[in-house]
């Protein structure tokens, strides 16, 4: 009688995780909120940033490791975000070494960081220093407790699962030939990102990676111009657009470019691998 007991609360164990499962989204995190900019992002960029972290008062951790430079001074950063963007809590993480970046000394910034924003450079650099180690766990447990993860150029693609350009002999290359060099942190999953795809001309690059690996969601994103996820749905804000590039669907147009644009504004379902429509009003003389 015991082990049958045993063997039905094991089945609706198994029955209510799974209903637990399915309402997780497939694409962004659970909870927090991702901030995904093309590159050459703007004040008006960063200041949405900050106020999606909570404000000038939020504590925010400033990842520049992107950028190639052994070390890296804190207070012109610092300042930068102070005087130029208004936020007054500001900190700078940076190592090229993944040993240092396992420690609990390194880490203890993000402890109670509400915000991380990774700056641009390349983006493999930031998987040798931080993949796998305590402070690639810690910027996950950001967004776990509510906060935000943002990044421009390099900033925006390490958000991805699979990581685009991630070649160390140049950024033309979309699929790198390196294994260790094709993921990402993966806050944004199932997904590869791309950057800076008006000022370089860039909007179908993201094809060869989907073609190649179909059940990815491809999303390319202009310079000051951002992606805001949460859960499995992300707002366009900022100045330009951004491309999403989809294997199954095809989004096909008259130069055969096999993406849809989306405009500031506008928002997409990434479970449903489609645009969603703009809230009906309606007016005094409809009604």
């Amino acid at each position: 009688m015991r082990r049958s007991l045993n063997a039905f609360r094991f089945v609706l164990l198994a029955v209510l995780l799974t209903g637990c499962a399915a309402d997780l989204p497939e694409y962004g995190p659970p909870n927090g909120t991702l901030f995904i900019v093309g590159g050459a992002a703007s004040t008006d960029n960063y200041e949405t940033f900050i106020e999606l972290a909570g404000g000038s008062d939020a504590k925010i951790v400033v990842v520049p490791t992107a950028g190639g430079r052994p070390t890296y001074e804190a207070e012109p950063i610092i300042q930068r975000w102070n005087e130029n963007y208004g936020a007054t809590n500001v900190v700078v993480l940076h190592t090229i070494d993944p040993a240092e970046a396992d420690t609990e000394e390194f880490v203890r910034d993000l402890l109670d960081a509400d915000a991380v924003f990774f700056l641009g450079g390349r983006q493999w650099r930031l998987v040798d220093a931080y993949m796998g180690t305590r402070t690639c766990d810690e910027f996950h447990r950001v967004l776990e407790r509510g906060g935000v993860i943002g990044g421009s150029s390099a900033g925006a693609s390490i958000q991805g699962s699979f990581l685009a350009r991630g070649a160390e002999q140049g950024n033309t290359l979309m699929i790198a030939p390196e294994p260790e060099h094709h993921f990402g942190f993966a806050f944004l999953r199932n997904s590869a990102i791309d950057q800076h795809i008006d000022a370089r001309d860039r909007w179908n690059d993201l094809r060869e990676i989907i073609m190649t690996y179909p059940d990815l969601l491809g999303i390319g994103i202009s310079e000051a111009t951002a992606v805001v996820v949460n859960g499995d749905e992300f707002e366009v804000v900022g100045r330009g657009q951004v491309t999403v590039h989809d294997y199954y669907r095809r989004f096909t147009y008259a130069d055969s470019s096999y993406f849809l644009i989306l405009d500031p504004g506008e928002r997409f379902d990434m479970k449903r691998r489609r645009r969603i429509a703009p809230p009906v009003i309606e007016t005094a003389e409809a009604r």
